[in-house]
C-alpha cells in the first residue's frame, strides 16, 4: 500500500510551445497528498495542456515530469465522451479494470458510487445523458478507482447546484487533486493552493498556499513588489545607456565588463516589460437604447416536455434594467425557458408578449453547434471581407482580433485550433456587433478565464436593456443578477441572490425534519427551570408569532418577484424581504435564548 506522505507529482522545468508561440516555459510545479490545487490562467496560456502532460497523454518540449511509484492517477478531460453501447454501470464498470478487488468488492463499489453520484437508473445509456449528467459520470468513473491523484479539467461546466455541492464534498473526501476551473466560489471553499500560468510571472507560474482570497492577495502585493522591481531596473537601464551614447572604449577589463553588463541588464528589463504586457478582451455589448418600459411580459405559463412538468405558472416582467438570474437543476427547464422568451418556442398554457419590433440576442450553450470548426478565426470574425461593422463605425478586423486578445497571426487558424474559452470570446465578439433590447445568456461563463470573466460581469451591468442570464458561476450571478429565478418544477421563487437560493436548495434537500418548538413539559418529565410571569407569557406566543413572521417573509419574496419589471420596486421590495428574514431569524434566537432558561439545572 503507497504511504500517504511526500510528492505524488511533479514538473520540473516544463516547456511547451503551440506552434511558434510559447505557452510556457520553465515552469516547476509539485503535488503532495492532501493538496487541493486550483489551476488558473488566461484562455490558451496551456491549462489544458499543462493537465495533459501531467496526465502523461502528452511530451513536454522540455523539462520532465515525475510520478511517483505505484500512484494511481485519474484525469477527467474537458469533454465527456462516451461509445454508443455505454451505460452508466458499464462506465463505473471499465474503471476498476485492472485493480485488485474480487468481484464483490467492485460490485460494493459501484453500488456506493451510484448512491453518492445519485444516479437513479444504472441502465441509461451515457451518451443520452444531459451535459451536466455525462460530466458526473465522468468524474464518478475517476473516482471510484480511489486515485492518488485527480486531474480535472473544467469539472464544474454544465453541473448544476447539486453537482457542483457534489463534486466540491467529493474532491475534499479525495487525495490530492489539481483541478483547472474558473469557479472563484469553488476556488474559495476548496482549494488549499492556487497555482497561476501566465506569462506576465518569472517561471510562467505564480504559486500561493491558501485559497482563492488569499490568492488574490500575496498576488497583488507581488504584482506590486514586481512593478518597483522593473520601475528600479528601467532606471538603471537608462543610466547605462546614457554611458553607452557616450561611446566608452573598450580597452579595459572594466569597461568591457560594464558593456556587458549593461546588454544583460537590457535584455533583462526587455523581458520584464514583456511579461507586464498583460491584457483583457474589451466586452460591450450595443444596446438599442429602448426606453419601452415592458420588453418581455410572461404570464402564467407553463411547460412539460417528454411527458415531465417543467415548470407552471410562472410570471415574470422583463424591463430596461431588470436582470433575471436562472437557476435549478439540470433538466429543469433554464435553457426552455430561454427559448420560450425568445420565441422559439412557444408555451403549454400561459402567454407570452413582446414589446414590437424587440431585438433579442441570444448566446447558445451549445455554441459549438454554431461555429464551422473548418472555419479560419478570421473568417468567424469577419464573415465577408476585412471589416465589421460596430456602433455604426466599421474596424479592421485586425483591430477587432486584438479586442478580444487575439494575436494577427492567429486569423487563419482554423476555429477547431481554438480552446474553449477562445471560442467563447468569438460567439461574445458576434453578438456585439448585434444591437440588443434584451440579452438571453445560455451558460457564457464556460470555459473564460476570471480576468475576462469580470470584463463581461461589469459589461453586463453597464447594459441598460434587459437581461435573462442562465450559469453555473455562482460569483457572476450574486454581482449580475437584480432577482434571481429558481426552476424546481413548480412556479418557480423569486430571491434577492443566489446565496438566497442556495440556502433554500439546501433546507429542501436536507433529511433532518424541520425543527419544531418543543412540546410543553409534562409531569413525567425533568423539572425545568421556571420562567417568569413576561417570559412564560412570551414562550406561551413564541410559536404563533414565528408562523406569523414566516408568513410575512413569503409574502416578502412574493412581492419581491412581482416587482421584477421595476427596478425602484426591486429595491424596495429586498429591503422589506430582509427586514422580515431578520425578523424571523430574531424571533428563533429569542426563542433559543427562553429555550435555554427552561434547561435543567445540573
Amino acid at each position: 500500500m503507497l504511504e500517504k506522505m511526500g510528492v505524488l507529482l511533479s514538473g520540473s522545468a516544463l516547456s511547451k510551445s503551440f506552434g511558434a508561440r510559447p505557452l510556457f516555459e520553465d515552469l516547476s510545479l509539485s503535488l503532495s497528498d492532501g493538496d487541493r490545487t486550483g489551476l488558473i490562467g488566461p484562455n490558451g496560456s496551456g491549462k489544458t495542456t499543462l493537465l495533459e502532460i501531467l496526465a502523461g497523454r502528452e511530451a513536454p518540449d522540455s523539462g520532465t515530469r515525475a510520478l511517483r511509484k505505484q500512484t494511481r492517477l485519474a484525469y477527467v478531460p474537458q469533454d465527456s465522451l462516451f461509445a454508443p453501447s455505454d451505460t452508466v454501470v458499464s462506465v463505473l464498470t471499465a474503471a476498476l479494470v485492472g485493480l485488485p478487488l474480487d468481484a464483490e468488492e467492485k460490485l460494493g463499489r459501484i453500488e456506493l458510487m451510484l448512491g453518492r453520484a445519485e444516479f437513479t437508473d444504472r441502465t441509461t445509456p451515457a451518451a443520452a445523458l444531459s451535459g451536466g449528467w455525462k460530466k458526473r459520470l465522468s468524474i464518478a468513473a475517476a473516482l471510484i478507482a480511489a486515485p492518488d491523484v485527480l486531474l480535472l479539467d473544467e469539472p464544474t461546466n454544465h453541473l448544476d447546484l447539486e453537482g457542483i455541492l457534489w463534486l466540491e464534498s467529493a474532491i475534499q473526501a479525495a487525495g490530492a487533486c489539481l483541478v483547472v476551473t474558473h469557479d472563484r466560489y469553488f476556488l474559495e471553499r476548496v482549494a488549499t493552493h492556487m497555482l497561476e500560468i501566465n506569462r506576465i510571472y518569472p517561471g510562467s507560474a505564480f504559486q500561493v498556499k491558501g485559497n482563492y482570497s488569499e490568492f488574490l492577495e500575496k498576488r497583488e502585493d507581488f504584482l506590486e513588489a514586481q512593478k518597483k522591481q522593473t520601475d528600479a531596473l528601467a532606471t538603471k537601464v537608462r543610466r547605462e545607456i546614457e554611458w553607452l551614447r557616450r561611446g566608452p572604449k573598450a580597452r579595459t577589463g572594466k569597461s568591457r565588463a560594464r558593456i556587458d553588463s549593461a546588454g544583460r541588464l537590457i535584455d533583462e528589463f526587455s523581458a520584464a516589460t514583456q511579461r507586464s504586457r498583460g491584457g483583457t478582451a474589451k466586452i460591450d455589448f450595443t444596446a438599442s437604447d429602448r426606453k419601452t418600459k415592458r420588453l418581455i411580459e410572461a404570464e402564467a405559463i407553463g411547460k412539460t416536455l417528454g411527458g415531465r412538468r417543467l415548470f407552471r405558472n410562472l410570471s415574470l416582467t422583463l424591463a430596461p434594467g431588470v436582470r433575471i438570474g436562472l437557476v435549478g437543476a439540470n433538466g429543469s427547464g433554464k435553457t426552455t425557458l430561454l427559448k420560450l422568451l425568445a420565441g422559439e418556442l412557444s408555451p403549454d398554457e400561459g402567454e407570452i408578449r413582446r414589446a414590437e419590433r424587440l431585438q433579442i440576442v441570444s448566446f447558445a450553450q451549445d455554441r459549438g453547434a454554431h461555429l464551422d470548426p473548418d472555419i479560419s478565426l478570421r473568417r468567424a470574425l469577419c464573415p465577408e471581407g476585412d471589416m465589421v461593422i460596430y456602433r455604426d463605425r466599421t474596424v479592421h478586423v485586425v483591430g477587432w482580433a486584438k479586442r478580444f486578445l487575439f494575436l494577427e497571426e492567429q486569423l487563419e487558424m482554423p476555429v477547431s485550433k481554438l480552446s474553449g474559452g477562445e471560442r467563447a470570446r468569438v460567439m461574445i465578439a458576434r453578438l456585439m456587433l448585434a444591437t440588443a433590447d434584451v440579452l438571453l445568456l445560455d451558460e457564457p461563463t464556460n470555459d473564460l478565464d476570471i480576468p475576462t470573466l469580470e470584463v463581461l460581469e461589469d459589461s453586463l451591468l453597464d447594459f441598460p436593456g434587459a437581461i435573462v442570464l442562465v450559469s453555473h458561476d455562482r460569483y457572476m450571478l450574486d454581482r449580475v443578477s437584480t432577482i434571481v429565478i429558481g426552476l424546481d418544477g413548480g412556479e418557480g421563487n423569486a430571491f434577492a441572490d443566489y446565496s438566497q437560493w442556495e440556502a433554500f436548495r439546501g433546507e429542501q434537500l436536507s433529511e433532518k425534519p424541520a425543527p419544531k418548538l418543543p412540546r410543553p413539559a409534562t409531569p413525567t418529565e425533568e423539572p425545568k427551570k421556571k420562567l417568569s410571569y413576561l417570559h412564560q407569557r412570551e414562550w406561551d406566543g413564541m410559536e404563533a408569532k414565528i408562523l406569523e413572521a414566516e408568513h410575512e417573509l413569503a409574502a416578502c419574496q412574493r412581492e419581491l418577484q412581482a416587482s421584477a419589471s421595476d427596478p425602484d420596486r426591486v429595491t424596495e421590495a429586498y429591503d422589506k424581504m430582509h427586514a422580515a428574514q431578520r425578523r424571523v431569524e430574531d424571533l428563533y434566537a429569542r426563542w433559543a435564548e427562553l429555550e435555554s432558561q427552561l434547561i435543567p439545572n445540573p
